[in-house]
């Protein structure tokens, strides 16, 4: 089984930047399952474990570390490699650490993006897919679902950071578009997917608690996010760059990417579904004192309507199959890539039985 989009990335060389991160690596996994050449450009990954390692990704693309604030490294590096389709995923992601790291934030996800583009222009890639995040929206704290004319905005170092590379991909495709790639920008809601470990994240946090056998401190027990399994958005990611190949004019510009409706729900509720899935680590409430948003949610009929995007997995099944992915992995049961590849092939095939939106 082979989906329409798809069939038209087998054989493409692809570099993803950030392949060396927990999105990186399902998505880089999910294109060698296709067919098409991958390479890869990204820091080292951090910590121990990782799903870079853990996963073997190294073995299914050819990759350098490099870092995209560094312009000449970056430029040279794409110049090797001569792909068709970038996928721009390398980003310092994480909100609290911006903070802490505020500049190095924005050098990253600003002007790290405006390297990556600006190399990619430089060598003839065709299309490029710049991820950013459901955060680039300025928050009002309402009800209703941000839609992609919506003012862009961010509080906080990492999400103003991602509303700037939002203006940069805009700039670029405004400025160079008839002598550049196509570029599309993402916005992604909230990832949860096996294989991640990055600190200060809800799923991480309660499988370290779980596994440590120590109360999980949450900060925003009632804070309500657009919950997605990695999957989902990887789904999304494809088929903007099959969709820019083939008629740019129609993929260019910004596309929400999140779930329905039912599945915003508040962390409380992830963590109660994820308790009764695998095991349930005491909770702790210690509220924080840096800015954070409590209502977030995406309107992405953009991207059901015009993309034909329709993840297959409710939130019930996404939360299963990533307590599935932890329980399996921790426990001995299963290494790593054989579960990235069991969870991609099944994903894969719901896609196919789901059909049109």
């Amino acid at each position: 089984m082979t989906l329409a989009f798809e069939q038209r990335l087998a054989g493409e060389r692809i570099l993803v930047t950030g392949h060396t991160g927990f999105t990186g690596g399902w998505l880089t996994a999910w294109l060698a399952a296709i067919g098409a050449e991958v390479h890869g450009l990204a820091l080292a990954p951090e910590g121990s474990p990782n799903l870079f390692e853990a996963a073997r990704i190294g073995e299914i693309a050819r990759h350098r570390v490099v870092d995209i604030r560094f312009t000449d490294e970056v430029r040279r590096y794409v110049g090797e490699v001569r792909p068709t389709v970038l996928i721009h995923l390398a980003a310092q992601p994480l909100v609290r650490r911006s903070y802490r790291e505020p500049v190095e934030t924005f050098a990253t996800n600003v002007m790290g993006t405006a390297n990556v583009l600006e190399a990619a222009r430089a060598c003839g890639v065709r299309a490029a897919v710049v991820i950013t995040t459901d955060k680039v929206y300025r928050n009002r704290e309402w009800d209703q679902a941000y839609c992609e004319v919506d003012e862009l905005g961010g509080k906080d170092p990492y999400s103003a950071s991602k509303a700037c590379a939002e203006l940069v991909a805009a700039s670029f495709q405004a400025s160079f578009g008839s002598g550049g790639p196509a570029i599309a920008t993402a916005r992604g809601g909230n990832i949860v997917g096996g294989g991640d470990w990055s600190e200060d994240r809800l799923i991480p946090d309660f499988v370290r608690a779980t596994l440590a056998g120590q109360p999980m401190v949450l900060r925003n027990p009632n804070a309500t996010r657009p919950w997605q399994h990695v999957l989902s958005l990887c789904h999304g990611y494809l088929m903007l760059a099959a969709g820019l190949l083939d008629r740019p004019g129609l993929h260019v510009g910004g596309w929400n990417l999140g779930p329905s409706v039912d599945d915003v729900v508040p962390v409380a509720r992830v963590v109660e579904i994820l308790s009764r899935k695998w095991r349930a680590p005491g909770i702790r409430v210690e509220p924080s004192n840096l800015a954070e948003a409590q209502l977030l949610a995406l309107d992405s009929t953009k991207a059901r309507e015009k993309l034909n995007w329709c993840p297959p997995w409710p939130l019930e099944k996404v939360l299963d199959r990533t307590a599935e992915w932890y329980r399996d992995f921790h426990d001995g049961h299963a290494d790593a890539r054989v579960l990235l590849d069991r969870q991609i092939a099944e994903y894969r095939n719901a896609i196919d039985k789901v059909g049109a939106c």
